[in-house]
Formats: structure tokens, sequence, C-alpha cells
């Protein structure tokens, strides 16, 4: 059995450094929820030194929200808006000597996606200009795993260590009590199983969680003694 296991880094949340110690994707913010060209570079070069794959997490362009509030956009809008971003990051990669392995939305564009098809071809749209043999990640079932498929894109259905979940399989909104699960226990106890469950390819820790990347190393402690292996999604 093999996992990817992912974290939102480059949002200058103190912690990408250790993060990358266990990490095998790292999905970069491009600029606009978070960071900048030079957090961007930093980030990338982090990742290069610890051999993690590098993936682009466009954003709305709301910083004073931190992507997380949701805007109604045109698809035009959003394809033009996630195309820009995975372009700036992949130029960076590039100069690094890098190339992008995955695109991950941010916050609320990727709970948006999860349910509007409109929105979810839109990103679709705006990764397959800059580069059709990106990766889109995507919940398990959702509209942007369905539309990435339906662009020729590889889609991967991703689960999240650190996140409750509603009966249906979506996230249950921030804005709710117990959404994000501070309690590690609660967190391991549940990791060799998402890993194992057929539907999942990859599994994500929030970077601006407070302890992530202790919380990191445990997990990737605890799908190595399950035998999972901990490897990027491209390989």
């Amino acid at each position: 059995m093999r996992i990817d296991l992912n974290a939102d880094v480059g949002e200058e949340c103190g912690q990408d450094a250790a993060l990358m110690r266990s990490i095998s994707s790292a999905n970069v913010a491009c600029g606009l929820h978070a960071g900048n060209r030079a957090v961007m570079r930093n980030t990338v070069l982090l990742a290069r030194q610890f051999g993690v794959a590098v993936g682009a997490h466009p954003g709305f362009d709301d910083r004073e929200h931190f992507g997380r509030r949701e805007l109604r956009l045109s698809p035009d809008t959003i394809t033009d808006l996630v195309a820009r971003q995975i372009d700036a990051l992949a130029g960076i990669a590039m100069d690094a000597g890098i190339r992008l392995q995955h695109v991950k939305p941010h916050g609320a564009l990727y709970n948006i996606a999860v349910r509007d098809r409109r929105v979810a071809d839109a990103i679709a749209r705006g990764t397959t200009a800059v580069d059709s043999t990106l990766i889109l990640l995507g919940l398990p079932g959702s509209e942007l795993v369905i539309a990435a498929e339906a662009a020729g894109l590889r889609a991967a259905r991703e689960a999240f260590a650190d996140r409750a979940y509603r009966p249906d399989g979506t996230l249950v909104p921030r804005t709710e009590p117990g959404a994000v699960i501070h309690d590690p226990a609660e967190v391991l106890s549940r990791v060799a199983a998402l890993a194992a469950r057929p539907d999942i390819d990859t599994i994500c820790v929030h970077g601006d969680t407070p302890g992530a990347a202790e919380l990191a190393a445990h997990i990737r402690a605890a799908l190595e003694a399950a035998n999972i292996d901990v490897r990027r999604l491209s390989t």
C-alpha cells in the first residue's frame, strides 16, 4: 500500500521547514490568499532540499480572509485566476529546476468546486491552460474530480487528517464547531484507515494548524508503522 502525504505551505505560518521533513507533496500558496514571489521561491527551494514534490495552491484574491470567504466570480474569471497563479509558481519552480506535480485549489475555491460543476470546470480549464500533465486534487466523488477527468487531467482524491466530515463525505465548514480536529490522538486513530480506502490517493495536513509539523511527523510514523509507503503522487 502507498499514499501521498501533502500539506499547504508557503502561507507564512512558520512551520514549512519542519513540515517538509514529513510530507511527500507540498501545496504552495501562489501569492494571492497568502505568500508572495519571495515566499514562493523560498518554499520551492525548501521542497527541493527535502525531495518533496511541488504543487500549486491557487486561491481567491482575498488575503484579508485567507481565501476562505466564498466569492462569486464568473467561470472565465476563475479560469484566468487559477491559470495566472499556476503559471507564476511554475516559472519559479522552473528556475529551481523543478516541474510542478499537481494543483490543489485553496479554501473557499476548493469547497465551491466540490459541489459546483461550473467552478470545477473553470479550475480544470485553468490547469490545462498551463500544463495538461498536472494532477488535480479534490474530494472523492466531487465535481472537481469529475471535471478533472473530463478535461483529460489525472485526478488525485484527497482526504483530510485534521478535518471533520459530514455524513455525505464533504467537509464540515470551518464556521461550525469541531470542523478542525486539534486532538492528535483522534487524528492518528483514523489516518491508517483513510490511507487504506481505495478512493483516497493523498492525505492532507493543514500547514496553518497549530502543531501541524509535529502532527505530520506522527502521521507519517503511523502510516509507516502500518506498512503504508508514503510517496509522492508522481512516482
